[in-house]
């Protein structure tokens, strides 16, 4: 089981901007090229996208499935990879001042992944989670942050 953390500067409601796009999840999860949504409303449970993942020069092309939604303070994927077998990654989501504390647990269920499971793919997931927690936290990071209701701008005569 691969277990992986990181502080977001910007508050829970930006990181689930950010993670209930289903577009965006290839501009964060790491190996995926494309993603695009295959069945309802992404992030509601059951919703589905369709991903392609670039392995040893082939396209994967697989499915991630939401288990459990619950906005903005928990998200649980499954994704399917076909002859590589199911993972259920969770992401808890935690106010932490004015961050988002993002915790990332991955650990397969099914499949080849599930059998072939150890410490050293698990080493591995770890890199792997650094990078996707890093993109996640530029991609949240970067985005303009929303105005506070009732802000009035410069140019709009206030």
């Amino acid at each position: 089981m691969a277990v992986r953390h990181r502080l977001i500067a910007r508050p829970p409601a930006a990181v689930w901007d950010v993670l209930s796009d289903p577009v965006r999840y290839a501009d964060w999860v790491v190996g995926t090229r494309e993603s695009a949504p295959a069945e309802g409303e992404w992030p509601e449970v059951g919703a589905a996208l369709a991903y392609t993942v670039r392995l040893a020069g082939k396209d994967l092309h697989g499915r991630t499935m939401v288990r459990r939604c619950e906005p903005p303070r928990a998200l649980e994927l499954e994704a399917d990879s076909g002859p590589l077998g199911t993972a259920r990654i969770a992401l808890d989501i935690r106010p932490w001042g004015e961050e988002t504390l993002v915790i990332m647990d991955e650990h397969p269920l099914r499949g080849l992944g599930g059998a072939l499971h150890n410490a050293v793919l698990d080493a591995l997931q770890q890199v792997r989670h650094r990078g996707m927690l890093n993109r996640l936290a530029r991609l949240v990071e970067d985005a303009e942050p929303a105005a506070p209701q009732g802000a009035r701008g410069a140019g709009d005569g206030g």
